[in-house]
């Protein structure tokens, strides 16, 4: 192979920023200034030793923190510790949360989440206050129900009204305390939850236009007057008929709608009347026949959010699984994913492939499962989800794989049968197998330089062979990322990079 001297040392830096092996002691010089693009990768592209997490919660480099509060391979426990960061981007940071956002958001820590809701601003200038911090707290999902559930007796004000957001999980004395609390900050939450039951309330909230009307029409009590305004909408009426609140009478008249999807979601609601629930399941529309039949009655709301789920999923992959989930306020009874696990209906089947806390002997089932959205669900789901499962979900669906490389049930060897593969990235992925019979030779010249670089950083190659490849500017980042690489020889190249010791 030919070799170049003229290799650019920041193609080095890379390689070495994203060297799964590289010791503690040679990824702390790339904290470095002069490590340029390196930085970036190292702080917010992959898992770091303790020891460069710890020396980068104390960086004096602000935007080293932001990224490092944004790594999502980094703990929640890990990121949570600049939460008094003493500036504000960085506590933002640490509010929102993981970029990109997992499929699966962990949530904070709860001495973490307990100082960012009790946070106050100290009366300087700052790019971010306290209120916009909690906001980015707010859509980040990092603060679960069940921790403002635990929360409903704190002894702090602002922790205890974050129980108000489980509304429906409270009792009726949970909800009492609330709304008879001490301090008015806590009354203030409660008393709204109190007025979204309120038909009259509102009706007297209910604006125009915006969001928070559709948020009203699908979620809070209806007056007569705005189930009427509404019945004239389309768009309304779509809104109301998934409504918990909306009268008897409008479902029922709902439920013979002209638009198919009104009717759809009308089979969707837990609390149908039998004879009802009957004349959808022979509705003229297949879409609203299979809603209502999939679930006979009785039904919970959480057995229906769960279903809803996963046609939700299905409308908008286009062919890919999207897979996010997030923790609902109540789940389902775990012998209603059993019974699902061996429904005839693929909707259930899916949504118990979506239950991490399935039996092994179920896992085994849907992972034979004949239709293969089915086995690809339980590989993105599922902490026993067999190995070729999720093999076969990496390579059939692109839109997991971001999700799928993080996760250790991938394997990462044996796959010798995938170098020719069509797609680049199924390709990079058997190329960094170290297991393969021989390197990986002519998947250094790849047409893409995912492909490229992955094979270079396969740790079959060594000695004179990864210095050639270390060599050549098409392979010089990943044979710079090859585990194989001694400590020594990894300082050489931040050394000739100008990277100071």
């Amino acid at each position: 192979m030919p070799i170049s001297s003229t290799v650019p040392t920041d193609l080095w830096l890379r390689g070495v920023a994203a060297n799964p092996g590289a010791p503690a002691d040679v990824l702390l010089r790339l904290l470095d200034p002069a490590a340029g693009e390196a930085r970036r990768i190292l702080c917010e592209e992959r898992c770091l030793p303790d020891e460069v997490v710890d020396a980068l919660v104390t960086h004096p480099e602000t935007k080293l923190r932001r990224s490092l509060a944004h790594n999502p391979h980094v703990s929640p426990a890990q990121r949570g510790r600049m939460v008094r960061d003493p500036h504000s981007l960085v506590r933002g940071a640490v509010a929102g949360g993981p970029r990109p956002r997992p499929r699966q958001v962990l949530p904070l820590p709860d001495d973490v989440l307990i100082t960012l809701l009790t946070a106050e601003d100290s009366g300087e200038r700052v790019l971010l206050r306290a209120g916009e911090i909690l906001q980015e707290l707010a859509f980040s999902h990092q603060m679960s129900p069940s921790f403002r559930y635990r929360m409903r007796g704190h002894e702090h004000p602002a922790v205890r009204a974050t129980a108000t957001g489980v509304w429906g999980r409270l009792t009726a004395e949970e909800r009492h305390a609330l709304v008879t609390d001490p301090h008015p900050d806590v009354r203030k939450a409660a008393e709204y939850r109190v007025r979204e039951a309120d038909p009259a309330a509102m009706e007297a909230e209910i604006p125009d236009r915006g969001h928070y009307r559709w948020l009203i029409l699908g979620s809070y009590a209806l007056s007569d007057a705005v189930v009427e305004e509404a019945m004239a909408d389309a768009e309304s009426r779509l809104s109301i008929a998934g409504n918990p609140y909306t009268p008897a009478g409008a479902v029922a008249r709902l439920a013979r709608d002209t638009d198919p999807g009104v009717r759809r979601r009308v089979a969707s609601r837990a609390d149908l009347d039998p004879a009802l629930w009957a004349e959808l399941a022979q509705d003229p529309d297949e879409s609203v026949r299979t809603r209502a039949r999939v679930q006979p009655l009785p039904r919970t709301t959480a057995e229906c959010s769960a279903v809803d789920h996963e046609l939700s999923e299905a409308a908008s992959r286009d062919g890919d699984c999207l897979c996010f989930v997030l923790e609902r306020h109540t789940e389902p009874d775990p012998v209603w994913y059993r019974a699902c696990a061996g429904s005839e209906d693929v909707l259930l089947r899916l949504a118990a492939a979506s239950c991490a806390t399935l039996p092994a002997d179920l896992v085994a089932r849907l992972a034979q499962d004949p239709h293969e959205e089915v086995r690809h669900r339980l590989a993105s789901w599922h902490p026993l989800a067999p190995a070729e499962t999720v093999l076969a979900a990496f390579v059939a669906r692109p839109l997991q794989r971001p999700h799928l490389l993080t996760q250790s049930r991938l394997p990462r060897t044996g796959l010798a049968h995938l170098l020719d593969h069509e797609d680049p990235e199924v390709r990079a992925l058997a190329a960094a197998d170290p297991t393969l019979g021989q390197p990986p030779v002519r998947l250094l010249t790849d047409p893409d330089e995912r492909v490229r670089r992955a094979a270079a950083g396969n740790p079959l190659f060594a000695g004179d062979a990864v210095e050639a490849l270390l060599h050549d500017p098409a392979t010089a980042e990943g044979a710079a990322a090859n585990p194989g690489l001694p400590a020594a020889r990894l300082h050489e190249l931040l050394d000739r990079a100008g990277v100071p010791r």
